[in-house]
């Protein structure tokens, strides 16, 4: 009889499995190209409905036919920029807070101690990155908003000149995405707790002949080395990790008029939103950050949906 072979179990793309840190994930914004100078904005997810819509997909199955399919709703509520960021060398060098900042941000978050000063001040640097926080008490949602860095595209002259000319204004999804468009979403997962290694590993479960217990590993390494290896499928934390789903296709968009109402866990959608096919990581009202793709794939991009109703 041949010995039987299987793929180790338990990935170590990531590494080790343990909780974020944060809430917010970081992105590498110099690894993302966009058209649009603004490559990335705070979402939230609502929730997942069914979309009835209209497949226009050149050779598909089911071209021309109206269609149901399982989407995610995202409420996008409007960004303010908190602070602008100079990079050299991919170290930060200074940061200009904006000024008139909302009063809701003192008494719900701990403000850093950055001394005040002018975009046109700051001579020696390569680079400008936004720190934007979301208006989040627009929604049903809470009221402490979130902040994430914000990565921009173009040369230093438009990056300068757009952040002067968002400085206290507010920032809306519609003007830097577009129905049709494919994105990247990067966010935490579920969080599930300890769980044991056939759950968080994938391992096979033993005979149930087996002493010890069948939801466990047959051996945790040799004599030798005499210790047990951070290989060896153990109990620990599963959930809650950062994770990024690429190439997600944007059904519809638009600001919401008692339009989405009443979705499960999370209530009504009072901003502007974005309608997702495919699900997403994480529970609702989980933030995310939406993203241009950083690697568009020709198969999702020629798909075609007509949007019809939301179910």
């Amino acid at each position: 009889m041949p010995q039987p072979k299987s793929p180790r179990k338990g990935s170590l793309q990531f590494w080790p499995r343990k909780r974020a840190e944060k809430a917010m994930p970081s992105v590498n914004w110099n690894a993302i190209d966009s058209q649009k100078i603004l490559k990335g904005f705070i979402v939230y997810k609502a929730g997942m409905k069914s979309a009835f819509v209209k497949d226009n997909t050149p050779d598909s199955m089911t071209k021309g036919k109206k269609i149901i399919i399982p989407v995610t709703v995202l409420e996008c509520p409007s960004m303010k920029i908190f602070s602008v960021r100079f990079y050299k060398n991919g170290i930060v060098t200074k940061d200009i807070l904006a000024e008139n900042l909302d009063k809701e941000l003192k008494s719900k978050l701990k403000l850093p101690k950055i001394k005040k000063g002018k975009i046109e001040d700051v001579k020696d640097y390569d680079d400008i990155k936004i720190i934007a926080y979301s208006v989040v008490k627009k929604t049903n949602l809470k009221k402490t908003p979130d902040l994430a860095e914000i990565g921009l595209s173009g040369s230093i002259d438009e990056k300068i000149n757009f952040a002067k000319e968002h400085l206290n204004k507010e920032i809306n999804v519609s003007e830097f995405f577009e129905k049709g468009q494919l994105i990247d979403l990067r966010g935490l997962t579920k969080g599930k707790g300890l769980q044991g290694p056939v759950r968080r590993f994938g391992i096979t479960l033993k005979s149930h002949k087996s002493e010890k217990g069948r939801r466990r590993p047959g051996s945790l390494g040799p004599w030798h080395p005499a210790r047990v290896t951070f290989r060896a499928p153990q109990a620990g934390q599963l959930g809650m990790f950062t994770r990024a789903v690429y190439n997600n296709k944007i059904i519809d968009m638009g600001k919401s008029e008692n339009m989405i109402k009443g979705i499960k866990n999370y209530g009504d959608v009072k901003t502007e939103y974005v309608v997702v096919r495919g699900s997403i990581q994480g529970p609702s009202k989980r933030q995310l950050i939406m993203t241009v793709p950083l690697r568009e794939t020709r198969k999702q991009k020629k798909k075609d949906f007509e949007f019809l109703e939301l179910r």
